[in-house]
């Protein structure tokens, strides 16, 4: 039985390796590059294929996958909207993937997206840095009591919506097209999206990014919220409104924004530029150079709990596959 890795990072051979040394009976190889049909044959004589990537999943590459005789395929993360699922469809894949790595690590990555804006962290570090200690006139102000909106409670919103609620004191809503019942009790869900957006001082959005939620929040859901909102994503860039966001900046309407995700971030994440002003893009220069918007690239859920659950889940779930049993987080491509 051989297992081909695609895209293996640095912080993931460790993990692997523990892996490879309990499942002696698998033979795996792995590249740093990522699936490509410049890269496909690598997997010649494997039996499953594990990957991990933010670009497309070329239907050229998933046809030569298949040309090898390979049908069995894991992603490593949660996020499917890489794949064309007729693709997949077309050429007989089963799919699996990583719906939980740690809620813990984006969910607090998240709520201290929070902390750093609403007590003006960047204001701050940039006044030390000149050497100016004074307070004023840089006041922050506090998470407790304040309405913190949750946006999708699966297992990262669930999470941060307790974080805010039993850890900050903060008066906790939320909105879920299907609500989590072990939140239910606490009586947080608003009925309607747009009331979380008429209420939050602060929003954070946590779902997955299907089709129809594209720009979710765009300039019409913007204009519902309250003055000085502050809005963080954890979850994808293409939830939200760039454009939307930046007139939102500029109008004082949004008092900030935290974002560990954006809609352009391929090219952009993952790769080291002399400086911020060497990254050629407009969208990404506006909202770097702001005091009031803090950047993240991708790092939420970068953990080590995390990689080590995204390497042994998926490749334990290519196993089952290959050996004819069920895998654990099958996806259902054909919905």
């Amino acid at each position: 039985m051989k297992i081909y890795v695609f895209g293996l990072r640095e912080d993931e051979i460790e993990p692997l390796n523990q892996w490879k040394a309990a499942n002696t009976d698998v033979d795996v190889e792995y590249t740093a590059d990522i699936l490509t049909e410049d890269t496909a044959n690598l997997a010649k004589g494997a039996d499953g294929v594990v990957a991990l990537q933010t670009q497309p999943y070329s239907r050229k590459a998933l046809e030569i996958i298949h040309d090898l005789g390979i049908s069995k395929f894991s992603v490593r993360n949660v996020g499917l909207d890489g794949f064309n699922f007729k693709d997949l469809n077309d050429f007989g894949f089963t799919l699996t993937y990583v719906p939980v790595y740690s809620p813990n690590a984006i969910a607090e990555h998240a709520s201290f997206l929070v902390g750093r804006l609403l007590r003006r962290v960047p204001e701050f570090d940039k006044k030390f840095q000149s050497g100016n200690f004074k307070w004023f006139p840089t006041i922050g102000t506090e998470i407790s009591g304040k309405t913190v909106g949750v946006i999708g409670t699966g297992h990262i919103g669930s999470v941060f919506a307790r974080i805010m609620k039993f850890g900050y004191g903060a008066n906790v809503i939320a909105y879920d097209i299907d609500p989590n019942p072990a939140l239910e009790n606490l009586g947080i869900y608003v009925d309607t999206l747009d009331e979380l957006l008429e209420k939050s001082d602060i929003i954070s959005i946590h779902t997955p990014l299907a089709p129809k939620d594209h720009h979710m929040l765009d300039a019409n859901a913007i204009a519902k919220m309250k003055n000085g909102v502050y809005l963080i994503n954890c979850a994808r860039g293409g939830l939200l409104d760039n454009q939307a966001l930046i007139d939102g900046l500029d109008s004082g309407k949004i008092a900030g924004a935290g974002l560990d995700v954006l809609e352009n971030e391929n090219g952009i994440f993952q790769n080291e530029f002399d400086s911020i002003e060497a990254v050629d893009d407009e969208v990404f220069q506006n909202l770097a150079h702001r005091d009031n918007v803090i950047i993240t690239p991708h790092t939420a859920f970068y953990t080590e709990r995390a990689v080590h659950n995204m390497i042994f889940d998926s490749m334990n779930d290519n196993k089952a596959m290959i050996s004819g049993k069920k895998a654990k987080n099958i996806v259902d491509t054909h919905k």
